[in-house]
């Protein structure tokens, strides 16, 4: 019985599917089909005792399908990370049958760069915190709008904690002209909307799943609490996964895409690879880090008198992903004295 492979090019509204022999590269079924799963399973369905391995790219829509086809008995799933497929470079033509095909080839070889499949049950949770982030970010845009407002205005420099409990009454106190009160307004209201959801997600995410213990000893380092932890905890997934610290630490975005050759810059890597919930966390971290350890504050200070303060917030977020990764895999506290050795 010949072993069969097959690649899914995944699309918004349809997927390329092509099955292939693993020795002979026999192409024994391809076909476009619409995004519907119990058509899908029909087709695979004659192939269902020789598939060897499906792979599936990674695009932003792949829940559905892979979840349908686990559920379907299909345990030989595997998410092909785009970014890290290299296309054979002899190819003059290149479309959604020969990607399919290319994906099915590489995994038959056992060489697919291959992307985390996400635990079903825990994936709900990391998306309503990832909500949580993205509330955050439009909040934080509405403080800032509103400061540099009140600062045009009146020459004066209001906190964030001020900024989110003025009352309309406070409004109409500092500015006298009534479209600059109806503008502050609609900032002010919408950072009261925003801090609303953003409390009820935090005690819904608190409801639902607890800090697990390989994760514990993050609440020792200096600006993590219980909500970047959870959010490091459930967008990490199982720290093994990463053979390495710099893996990690790349995956968090925390370093550097240059490419560098003889001392020359020859272009930058993808920047956008990796997981920006994590470099978001670890950017939060970096900034309350600072505040509230003398160390790390100092360490700020003399790196962004050398460079600029984007550049020292960043390396002490690298410091912080990098630290973290031991904390999780050995199961030890936070020390201070290792972050800067």
């Amino acid at each position: 019985m010949n072993e069969l492979y097959a690649g899914m090019d995944l699309h918004s509204r349809n997927t390329y599917i092509g099955i292939m022999e693993k020795d002979s590269k026999k192409k024994v079924f391809e076909k476009r089909v619409p995004n519907h799963l119990s058509l899908i399973l029909g087709l695979f369905e004659p192939f269902k005792d020789q598939l060897q391995g499906i792979v599936v790219e990674s695009t932003y829509n792949w829940y559905w399908l892979v979840d349908g086809l686990m559920d379907a008995g299909y345990r030989c799933l595997h998410l092909a990370n785009p970014s890290a497929i290299k296309q054979y470079e002899g190819l003059k033509y290149s479309d959604d049958r020969s990607d399919a095909f290319w994906l099915a080839h590489v995994l038959s070889l056992g060489i697919l760069p291959e992307g985390y499949i996400y635990p079903k049950q825990d994936r709900p949770v990391r998306d309503l915190l990832r909500k949580r982030s993205f509330l955050v970010r439009h909040r934080t845009a509405h403080i800032l709008s509103l400061q540099s407002m009140i600062e045009r205005q009146t020459a004066q420099r209001m906190g964030s904690n001020k900024i989110k409990t003025l009352t309309s009454e406070d409004i109409k106190l500092i500015f006298d002209e009534e479209h600059l009160v109806l503008s502050a307004r609609a900032s002010s209201a919408t950072i009261e909307f925003l801090t609303h959801h953003i409390k009820e997600i935090e005690k819904a995410v608190r409801a639902r799943i607890k800090i697990r213990k390989p994760f514990e000893y993050l609440l020792t380092i200096p600006g993590i609490g219980d909500i970047l932890t959870l959010t490091i905890m459930l967008e990490a997934g199982d720290i093994n996964r990463f053979p390495r610290v710099g893996n990690f630490s790349s995956y968090a975005r925390c370093v550097s895409s240059n490419r560098i050759s003889n001392g020359k810059s020859k272009g930058k890597g993808n920047t956008k690879n990796g997981n920006r919930y994590l470099a978001w966390a670890y950017i939060e971290a970096a900034h309350f880090a600072k505040r509230f350890s003398p160390r790390i504050g100092r360490y700020f200070q003399k790196k962004a008198a050398r460079t600029n303060e984007i550049v020292a917030t960043k390396a002490i977020s690298n410091k912080l992903a990098r630290a973290s990764y031991y904390i999780i895999r050995d199961q030890v506290p936070f020390k201070e004295e290792a972050l800067f050795c």
